[in-house]
């Protein structure tokens, strides 16, 4: 198992792809669990995850919450000058309410994925970006509706069976956001940093007895608030390829059209959105012939009407986790 993701033919051998999957299907799954599932010993679970933790090739974080009303979600495209793309990328992962970055090919365009409030997102918008003379342009879109994340990405490397056994049963979102007090936002803002933390590792951290931690995370799950990303280099897996396609799709067929791209197993986000395009569909694919083929083979019969593509070139920010920080210039 090579784990240096510098090197561009660097992959996971077959076992560590497929405990990446258990993660992607529960990232607090128990090792024990995952064990029995894969049929191989706790001890090689254990040590496997360890080793691709401690190297910085696998974190696990709870997810945040596109869908949250209460929040809002923004997809920036910053179109910026030749040679000030890291100083704008950094700037923007920097920031606590984004949790997505990446600067896409080209080295003049970055795009994020921005929560935040009414005053936060004005600031941004109106105020720091423009007074920086590196942006040239910002387009804009707002969640309207998500038919998939990266929450709910799956890399394939688990036979049915297998996925069936470690999915976690799904919890219906509440009609109106729950009340938290401060044990909750700390619970879960250390979750964010790591979301395979012990009952134990948590509750040192909040100052709270271990069983009142767990009786919270037992509410929090309830109340769908414990989703995790396992996040990793898709390269590793086999995806070269990052692809975000802007689509415009004829509005009485985009919820047909998102839910079927939301089911695609390279897809790995589907939002419609406001803007210039209606829908937005991020897909991983081993190649570019792969994304040749996702584009006339899967989404030519869709009957969209205009497709923009964009190749991420790294990523720089993932579900809150910082991946490469950008060269200042």
């Amino acid at each position: 198992m090579r784990l240096a993701t510098n090197d561009p033919d660097a992959v996971l051998d077959p076992l560590d792809r497929r405990l990446v999957c258990a993660l992607q299907l529960d990232g607090r799954a128990e090792p024990g669990r995952i064990a029995e599932v894969l049929g191989v010993s706790v001890r090689t679970v254990t040590r496997r995850l360890g080793r691709m933790r401690q190297a910085g090739v696998l974190r696990v974080v709870r997810m945040p919450d596109v869908e949250d009303a209460a929040v809002g979600a923004l997809l920036l495209r910053v179109r910026v000058l030749r040679g000030r793309v890291d100083a704008i990328a950094q700037a923007l992962a920097d920031r606590s309410d984004v949790p997505f970055v990446d600067v896409m090919l080209g080295g003049h365009e970055v795009g994020a994925v921005m929560l935040s409030d009414a005053g936060g997102r004005d600031r941004l918008l109106y105020g720091q970006l423009p007074a920086t003379g590196a942006v040239t342009e910002t387009t804009t879109h707002a969640v309207l509706h998500a038919f998939a994340d990266a929450g709910q990405w799956q890399a394939g490397w688990l036979t049915d069976q297998e996925a069936a056994a470690l999915a976690r049963p799904p919890v219906p979102r509440p009609a109106t956001p729950p009340p938290l007090d401060d044990l909750d936002r700390a619970l879960l803002e250390h979750l964010g940093e790591d979301a395979r933390q012990s009952h134990a590792a948590l509750a040192g951290a909040v100052d709270a007895p271990e069983s009142t931690v767990r009786r919270r995370l037992h509410r929090l799950d309830g109340l769908g608030l414990l989703r995790t990303h396992a996040t990793v280099d898709p390269r590793l897996l086999g995806m070269a390829v990052d692809a975000n396609l802007w689509l415009d799709v004829p509005p009485g067929r985009l919820a047909e059209v998102g839910a079927e791209l939301a089911r695609h197993p390279q897809v790995h986000g589907v939002f419609a959105t406001s803007g210039p395009t209606n829908l937005l569909a991020t897909l991983f694919c081993p190649d570019h012939g792969g994304l040749y083929r996702f584009l006339t083979d899967t989404l030519g019969p869709l009957g969209v009407t205009r497709a923009e593509t964009t190749i991420t070139a790294r990523a720089v920010k993932r579900a809150g986790v910082l991946l490469h920080r950008p060269r200042r210039p």
